[in-house]
């Protein structure tokens, strides 16, 4: 029997807390996952990091990661944007495998050099993409792939939430660009054209041009007290939303757009497919569900993905009874440990994520040049 395969995670909060859950319920429901053992959890406040170790599970605490990464077998980088690149490449050269979050990096640059440490590796390195390993999506893949809706025209992504609309909503690092990069685009959009790409990329090929528009529609943001107070306003140096067209290769036409600023809109992640013999849509906000127009009907039939026969289902409860959000880290995690244990290539790679990345730099251009960008 193989040893365990250690752990270290660098972030605690929502990141944090999502995978570490993911990482509790694998021994339960997919038993054939690889063992783990929760190793040590990184971060910098000591108070808060013991406490969250001990919820989570985790045996050890450190301050820095560099004291880390040769320690354990797997290194999740859950940190802010800017915290992606250095610690993941310094992994992936000590043979640790890297499962980090998106986007894969704050810059292009950044993104390209994680992307060239880990095809240098001889480890796996994934980006968590986790809307791919959700039922209703990996059934549309199958649908998609069979020909059932034909040849691919339209693609329509968006992502919708609401949490900035209040213009006293505090500040936070995901204004900042030299901390995250870009605001919606990167943070939600990233989502979005990872998608379409996973979803009709063998059928359309890549995104050879793009539009782009970022607006800002509050340009600082108060820091508050303990007690409530505001203490100071910071600069918002990120994007509220963007809007976008794309051009694929065989010329399907696609359109995404994010926003924070979608009054009603908590986490509305929506794409629809169009192709010459039928349609799809998928919202995040009913998960379980795909609506789906094929042959000769008149209209969207809704299809819920729960039947044990539906990808992951059977690991879960009876046909009928419905999964959330949070179990597509599960997947997600069964799914990148196994590639880590077998020694196999998992996807959404770092260059799946660079190819996002690449997307996401040129809307950016687009919009600073106010013109069609080449990708």
């Amino acid at each position: 029997m193989s040893e365990p395969l250690k752990i270290g995670m660098l972030g605690y909060r929502f990141m944090g807390r999502a995978h570490s859950n993911a990482l509790a319920r694998l021994p339960m429901f997919f038993p054939e996952a690889p063992e783990i053992e929760r190793h040590t959890l990184i971060g910098r406040n000591e108070d808060a990091l013991a406490e969250a170790a001990d919820q989570f599970g985790f045996a050890h605490t450190a301050t820095d990661w560099e004291d880390v990464i040769e320690e354990v077998d797997v290194f999740y980088n859950l940190g802010p944007n800017h915290l992606h690149a250095e610690p993941s490449i310094a992994a992936l050269e000590a043979g640790t495998a890297v499962l980090c979050e998106k986007p894969l990096a704050p810059t292009l640059e950044a993104a390209e050099a994680m992307a060239a440490a880990a095809a240098d590796a001889d480890v796996p390195a994934g980006c968590a993409f986790n809307y791919r390993f959700l039922p209703a999506i990996q059934y549309a893949k199958r649908l998609i792939e069979s020909g059932e809706l034909g040849e691919i025209r339209h693609v329509r992504g968006r992502y919708l939430q609401d949490w900035l609309v209040d213009p006293e909503a505090e500040w936070a690092w995901r204004m900042d660009a030299d901390l995250a990069g870009s605001g919606a685009l990167g943070d939600l959009g990233a989502h979005t054209v990872d998608l379409a790409r996973f979803l009709v990329g063998d059928q359309v090929g890549g995104i050879e041009r793009v539009s782009g528009h970022l607006e800002t529609f509050v340009d600082e943001r108060p820091v508050y007290d303990d007690a409530g107070a505001i203490e100071e306003y910071r600069p918002v140096t990120v994007d509220d939303a963007y809007t976008a067209q794309a051009e694929f290769e065989t010329g399907a036409v696609g359109s995404f757009e994010a926003s924070r600023f979608a009054t009603g809109h908590k986490n509305d992640h929506t794409i629809e497919i169009h192709g010459s013999a039928g349609s799809l849509k998928f919202s995040l906000e009913r998960l379980n569900e795909l609506e789906v127009l094929t042959g000769d009907n008149r209209g969207y039939e809704t299809v819920l993905v729960t039947d044990e026969t539906d990808p992951y289902v059977d690991h879960w409860w009876p046909p009928g009874h419905t999964i959330g959000w949070e179990h597509s880290f599960v997947h997600e995690n069964d799914e990148f440990l196994s590639a880590v244990a077998d020694q196999s290539n998992f996807s959404p790679s770092f260059q799946d994520a660079l190819d996002v990345q690449t997307v996401l730099d040129g809307i950016e251009r687009a919009d600073e040049r106010g013109e069609w960008v080449k990708i």
